[in-house]
């Protein structure tokens, strides 16, 4: 294996990674936030509006992230294309 092999390697695992905490931490926050703000009172069933406020909640944290995200990406490539001309 050459040394730029283990270098893509090396780069789709922490990619990998990396992808796998964000996931984790997108799931704790919407877990965190929804569930306080939509079950004010736990039991052992959830009611019709509980459902809805949880599944509203979590879309607009989903739409939220990936607009974040897609907004970072956008920025990384722009800073490595502006670093590849000034080398």
């Amino acid at each position: 294996m050459d040394s730029d092999s283990v270098k893509k390697a090396i780069i789709k695992q922490v990619l990998i990674e990396s992808n796998t905490a964000n996931a984790r931490q997108l799931i704790e926050k919407i877990n965190e936030n929804c569930f306080e703000k939509c079950i004010p009172k736990p039991g052992s069933s959830l009611s019709s509006g509980e459902k809805t406020c949880v599944t509203a909640c979590m879309e607009k944290y989903m739409a939220a992230w990936n607009q974040v995200n897609k907004t970072y990406l956008q920025r990384i490539q722009q800073e490595v294309g502006n670093n590849s001309f000034s080398t």
